[in-house]
């Protein structure tokens, strides 16, 4: 019972929400990607989303962006 009246020491500033979150089981996706629904093309870093652009506007090379759309696409 002594347990249950000692008071608790919150982490308020660091700890379990900075550490990295375990990766995910399966492919997790790194690099730039065609998103279908949104017409955007999607960068990922380690899974997570980083960086959107949409496609009509893009001004890489026509032909990476035609072989990005055709092999890359989510």
């Amino acid at each position: 019972m002594k347990d249950e009246r000692k008071p608790r020491q919150l982490d308020l500033f660091g700890g379990a929400d900075l550490d990295n979150p375990p990766a995910p089981a399966g492919e997790v996706l790194n690099g730039v990607y065609y998103e279908r629904e949104t017409g955007l093309f999607v960068s990922f870093v380690l899974g997570r989303r980083h960086y959107e652009w949409p496609a009509k506007g893009c001004t890489f090379d026509k032909e990476w962006r035609e072989r990005t759309m055709r092999e890359r696409a989510i």
